[in-house]
């Protein structure tokens, strides 16, 4: 164990940070693999000098750096247990762009989507894509030398590297691109380390049995996905070397080799022009995996320019997750496979007469039983539907999950039909139902057994499987990796698929780079075992964790957090749309994601030794910057519910630490609003005090809401019984009843004018600051409150409706968790409505009658609430905010609005929650006209709309009820 100052005195010495406490090791001691080493510390260095700093540290002490950008790995390449160098912080910056020539120089923590956001007005485009593309980064794609879905068009990452700028294990520099044989020849004769590594480069290859061995070794050169070991095979086109080609360029034999030869500064890539204008996609069903694959052959005959694959189980795993759900609406029955298969052109009518053919071409030779044809924006979603299908299988209930060790094979297109019933015969024999997805039209499938790698003899079955099938793909002289990287899990099976003697050859060259072994030690070469430092230790015995909240449908709390596998969704950046995650957005630390959240909650819950495996300060630290918007429920493939877990957490750790006075305020905002109604106006004035701000722990830039004269409850009871027969409960909500009365008085004005009878009933508050708070007892109580006086009440004919979207969502959500009476509350739950849910149903059932709106224009732009979105979309207040006949109505993109109920007005969150607003929908909010109403159904929303950009918003039913004639 290396002294805690020694690691000081290094975090000293850089411009950027190296951490070493438990929280962030902790962080970084997994990606999205099944592997789990602790490191020694973690660095971000600022610049190059840091780097060198960092190299010559490592040197000095023998340990080793492990390159890192997302962590999106599934081999285990950002595991170790050295110093993780995190450059996904501070290495973010394009460098030049030369549109003419059609390449771009940049550093390796550009996100692979946002370069294509930054290359699109020049009609430019970076082709790899891989299914993490909008938030895996450049320097993870050259590192793996990923290709995804569009390789068959344009390619693997190999093929658009140009230069690489890197820093050499002695920390030197050196620039690595096309030079020619006479150059090269130049570079061996250089007394540097770059020069020895060019002359150990052609001291190997210039043999001609050692040409002849890669060539009888290596997979077919047909197969473009290949990435076993280090691409050595790419130096014999070159005419040293018994090629033909006049140059040679070092940087393609970098792409691949997984930061264990020189560590990558920047990177100048060759661009595409972007795909023709019009796309068709063709999604046809089959009845079996085996069909789609002999199609398969037949379809890439047509030009196409994706041949994606899905299987029964993936498309099984995308129905339980809200987001995805939406997406499945091209299928038809139950099939076992769908491929993707997507032509273009130039024209649209062009698109359809290859669309035609293509489905004339199946059709002819009996292929499949539905072809539906896809166009414009929905092929966008059927995209992301297959690119979540890493994610979903974290839905998989249990500990059985799909595997990733034998998910990159790849090989020729003609074999694969034939390869995959040999593999089905394996499957077979160890009784697997394995999982089928992704590239079919390259030849490569991402195959998963299901596993359950807590218990000894399905790790035994995870070697077996793996060796087998490394067997397998040997016969058909494939490629056991195609673009996810050796790593650690297929590392040791290199010399299988390569031979011995050009196994040793790759250990000689790493030796030539890198001497020290500082480079990411145990992948590639002299691997660490694929069966060993696996997330969870093997026939543990399983925690029990004791919850007030029901986590049943997750068997625990625990495997809630075990669904995480990694794969990074919640570290996509703003531009790629959606809300999660607005703390990591705000920040652009790990620790702010929800991966982070749940990874850290596993490794405690899991390995803690207290009485309450909850009172860890690194779990309060972790979740701290949570904002509860319950994204992740919806947006995490997984549905990791982080929100949820961390109500949970709060509850736990302050049972045992204590209840702050601030959340004990905050909590309890019903019974002190309740007091303070008696005099508002003092009450308001109180509250609006330095003082008073300080005192409760609230941000001076903030004004604390002011209480209504009277509560909405007093004003309804003083009104007159409406005399229309359409029933329908207001859940008059504390935000509703106490701040937002003239909402509330909206409500009932629009319900009357529509023919509805509004009525509230005496009932309790939603339990939503109990629950943000983690006074979950309080909540209980609560919940079961309602549950008692709503479940003989609120039917399909008399339903629950809600103004504020946080409370009436509560019925939906949390108390089906926290219930005694848990079948009363899930009938409830059925018929509890927001405001614009039922109207958009009752406009559907054509209960609503558009007259008695204006007809004059006006334009709307609709911030949607968090909760809504996750919860129960926000489609619905489109379309009521579209009643009044000429409203021209606009959802916008807009992503958290930062204020999360009290978080915003907490001192120590008022920064972060003003970086989440200004993230993405204070600029747009500023951007709209004076005469565009902004709606917001949300209390929060509309106060950190007017804190951060001075402009009103509206609650749908205001502006509604102002709509009325």
């Amino acid at each position: 164990m290396m002294d805690i100052a020694i690691l000081k005195n290094l975090h000293n010495s850089l411009s950027g940070d190296v951490l070493f406490d438990n929280l962030h090791k902790t962080l970084y001691a997994t990606d999205a693999s099944v592997y789990r080493k602790i490191p020694l510390a973690v660095a971000f260095p600022k610049d190059e000098n840091d780097i060198k700093t960092l190299i010559a540290f490592a040197t000095k002490n023998n340990i080793t750096l492990i390159p890192r950008t997302a962590g999106t790995s599934l081999a285990g390449q950002c595991v170790g247990d050295g110093i993780v160098v995190d450059v996904a912080k501070h290495f973010t910056n394009i460098l030049s762009f030369n549109e003419q020539a059609k390449t771009i120089k940049l550093q390796p923590g550009i996100v692979r989507d946002s370069l294509n956001v930054f290359l699109k007005p020049y009609s430019l485009f970076f082709g790899p894509n891989t299914s993490t593309s909008n938030r895996c980064m450049i320097g993870g794609m050259v590192g793996n030398n990923s290709s995804g879905s569009t390789s068959i068009k344009y390619g693997v990452t190999r093929d658009k590297v140009l230069e690489i700028d890197a820093i050499l294990s002695d920390g030197s520099t050196a620039i690595f691109k096309e030079i020619t044989s006479d150059e090269f020849i130049n570079k061996t004769k250089e007394n540097t380390l770059e020069g020895r590594i060019y002359k150990s480069i052609y001291q190997e290859l210039i043999q001609e049995a050692t040409q002849q061995e890669i060539k009888k070794e290596f997979p077919k050169p047909e197969i473009h996905r290949r990435n076993t070991g280090y691409a050595v095979d790419e130096f014999l086109i070159s005419d040293l070397f018994g090629g033909t080609e006049p140059t040679i360029n070092v940087a393609k034999f970098l792409s691949g080799s997984e930061g264990t030869l020189a560590f990558s500064t920047s990177i100048t890539l060759r661009l595409d022009d972007v795909p023709p204008a019009e796309s068709i996609m063709v999604c046809s069903h089959f009845k079996s995996v085996n069909e789609s694959l002999i199609a398969t052959v037949t379809a890439m005959k047509h030009n196409l320019y994706n041949c994606e694959l899905m299987d029964k189980t993936i498309l099984d795993c995308t129905k339980n997750n809200r987001e995805l759900a939406k997406n499945r609406f091209f299928l038809q029955g139950d099939p076992e496979a769908v491929l993707m298969l997507e032509v273009s052109a130039k024209t649209i009518e062009e698109a359809e007469v290859l669309a035609d053919n293509l489905i004339a071409t199946l059709k002819k030779n009996n292929f499949g039983y539905h072809h539906p044809k896809i166009f414009g924006e929905d092929i966008a979603k059927v995209h992301y539907l297959r690119k979540a299908g890493l994610g979903a299988l974290g839905n998989m209930i249990g500990d059985r999950k799909a595997v990733a060790c034998i998910e990159d094979t790849a090989v020729a297109l003609e074999d694969l039909p034939n390869y995959i019933v040999e593999f089905t015969q394996i499957m077979d024999k160890y009784q697997q139902n394995a999982v089928y997805y992704a590239h079919a039209g390259a030849g490569e499938l991402h195959l998963r057994p299901i596993l359950n790698l807590k218990k000894k003899e399905d790790v035994v079955l995870f070697r077996k499987i793996t060796t087998e099938t490394a067997e397998l793909v040997k016969k058909y002289k494939g490629s056991f990796s195609g673009e996810h990287g050796d790593g650690i899990v297929r590392a040791e099976f290199i010399p299988l698929m390569i031979g011995e003697q050009n196994y040793q050859l790759l250990r000689r060259i790493k030796k030539a780079f890198d001497p020290n072994n500082v480079f990411n030690q145990g992948k590639i070469t002299d691997a660490f075992s694929m069966d060993k430092n696996l997330r969870y230790e093997v026939d543990r015995k399983e925690p029990a964790i004791k919850t007030i909240q029901d986590f049943s449908d997750s068997e625990g709390i625990l495997k809630l957090a075990e669904k995480c596998n990694g794969s990074g969704d919640c570290r996509k950046p703003v531009e790629a749309g959606g809300t999660m995650c607005p703390s990591y957005r705000a920040t652009k630390n790990e620790k702010d994601t929800t991966r982070a959240r749940a990874n850290t909650l596993r490794e405690f819950l899991t390995n803690s030794d207290e009485t309450n495996k909850f009172n860890h300060e690194e779990l309060k630290e972790v979740f701290d910057l949570c904002l509860s918007c319950k994204a992740c429920a919806s947006e995490c493939p997984s549905n990791v519910d982080i929100a949820t877990m961390k109500a949970e957490f709060l509850y736990q750790y302050q049972e045992t630490n204590g209840y702050s006075l601030r959340n004990h305020l905050f909590a309890n905002n019903v019974k002190y609003n309740k007091l303070g109604s008696i005099a508002p106006a003092i009450t308001n004035l109180v509250l609006s005090t330095s003082l008073a701000k300080a005192f409760m722990g609230i941000a001076q830039e903030r004004k604390v809401p002011k209480l209504a004269p009277k509560t909405l409850k007093k004003w309804y009871q003083k009104q007159p019984k409406s005399k229309n027969t359409k029933n329908v409960y207001l859940f008059c909500d504390e935000f509703t009843n106490f701040y937002d009365v003239e909402i509330g008085k909206d409500a009932f004005y629009l319900f009357e004018k529509l023919g509805y009878n509004l009525q509230i009933i005496n009932h309790e508050e939603s339990g939503r600051s109990f629950i943000s708070k983690g006074f979950l007892k309080e909540a209980k109580a609560v919940c079961n409150l309602n549950v008692e006086i709503f479940k003989d009440i609120i039917t399909a004919q008399s339903p629950l409706i809600g103004v504020e979207p946080s409370a009436i969502l509560t019925f939906k959500d949390e108390y089906i968790r926290l219930a005694d009476d848990k079948k009363s509350a899930e009938k409830i739950a059925k018929n509890v409505f927001t405001f614009e849910e039922f109207l958009a149903q009752e406009l559907e059932n054509k209960n609503i009658d558009i007259a008695l709106f204006t007809s004059k224009k006006k334009d709307i732009k609709i911030h949607g609430h968090c909760h809504q979105k996750a919860l129960s979309g926000t489609h619905s207040s489109f379309q009521v905010l579209n009643i009044p006949k000429n409203y021209s109505v606009t959802l916008i993109s807009s992503g958290c609005c930062g204020m999360a109920g009290s978080f915003g007005y907490e001192k120590e969150h008022y920064a972060v929650s003003m970086q989440v607003g200004e993230d993405t929908l204070f600029p747009k909010v500023r951007n709209y006209s004076a005469d565009t109403e902004i709606a917001a159904a949300g209390t929060s929303c509309r106060h950190q709309i007017f804190d951060g950009t001075k402009r009103i918003a509206k609650h749908p039913i205001t502006i509604l009820k102002e709509a009325l004639l």
